[in-house]
């Protein structure tokens, strides 16, 4: 997630660079063509126009719902920040067992690492290990689903808690209920993950915009010339820059200047969740990936 408000034309240069190369060579292309092949030929604007009206349709739906996948997994991961803060100020209040409490607090800040592991699919991400008891090692299974495993040795000490009276049925209740918002936040994380924008309507788009562009140098050739390659680039330019601002957003959950901060949330829950237990090493923020973002 970018942590400025503006964009540097050095940003600016840096997303969009790759593909205005690609359209200033074809609309130099296209003006060619229509110079020396395609002579005689005239595109009137009306074309063109009622084209770009029609992709900027699809354009806006397309980010419409990319927005849409982007705001919920923020809606989802600030709920996990909350029931965090509720999980740990909860333990730490009804239970009486200070080192059953530390052990669940802890293992719920490496459910949040793993999380983050397994919606970006990277292996080499093993920060929850640190939180991790030796015990807790012995009883997961290598080949289960590692964030869903942690949350049933959860649930099997809060089960511990409750069956030894530890806790009464009423604070029971409030951190099952925390553990099963936990695990519909996992779900529901995964779900967004894993299901893939329409492929056929990414590819139509991108089709038809690059026609758009096409039509836009030709039916300019002939009326200012040469400068009709800058023309079809500056079109191109305006809906390309919001095509790729909604592919941005479509997947959330991976690293990048735009998705959900999801590394650094689950930082930030570490921290509380630290402080809530009085410890002295208290974890730093990560910081901004070349002071321009976090992820």
């Amino acid at each position: 997630m970018l942590i400025n408000k503006k964009l540097s034309l050095h940003q600016i240069i840096a997303i969009t660079w790759k593909v205005d190369l690609a359209m200033i060579a074809f609309c130099t292309l296209v003006y060619i063509l229509d110079s020396y092949v395609f002579t005689g030929f005239s595109l009137p604007i009306a074309f063109p126009a009622l084209m770009g009206t029609a992709i900027a349709f699809f354009i806006g739906f397309n980010n419409n719902q990319a927005y849409g996948r982007w705001w919920e997994a923020r809606i989802i991961w600030g709920g996990l920040v909350n029931d965090s803060r509720s999980w740990a100020r909860s333990l730490l209040a009804y239970s009486p067992d200070s080192l059953l409490n530390k052990r669940m607090i802890y293992r719920h800040i490496a459910f949040l690492y793993a999380t983050v592991a397994s919606l970006r699919s990277d292996s080499e991400d093993k920060l929850y290990m640190q939180y991790l008891s030796a015990e807790d090692l012995k009883l997961l299974n290598p080949n289960e689903h590692l964030p869903n495993a942690l949350l049933n040795l959860q649930a099997h000490d809060l089960a511990m808690l409750h069956t030894t009276g530890k806790i009464n049925d009423f604070a029971f209740a409030g951190l099952n209920q925390l553990l099963q918002n936990f695990c519909d936040g996992l779900g529901k994380s995964e779900r967004i993950n894993g299901t893939p924008f329409p492929v056929t309507y990414l590819h139509f788009t991108y089709l038809s915009l690059w026609l758009f562009i096409a039509l836009i140098t030709l039916s300019t050739s002939h009326a200012v010339g040469s400068p009709s390659i800058l023309l079809g680039w500056l079109m191109g330019f305006v809906f390309n820059v919001i095509h790729l601002n909604g592919l941005e957003l479509m997947n959330p959950f991976e690293k990048g200047a735009m998705t959900v901060p999801i590394l650094s949330i689950s930082r930030r829950i570490e921290i509380n969740l630290v402080h809530a237990l009085n410890e002295k090493n208290v974890p730093e923020p990560f910081p901004p990936l070349n002071g321009e973002y976090i992820i």
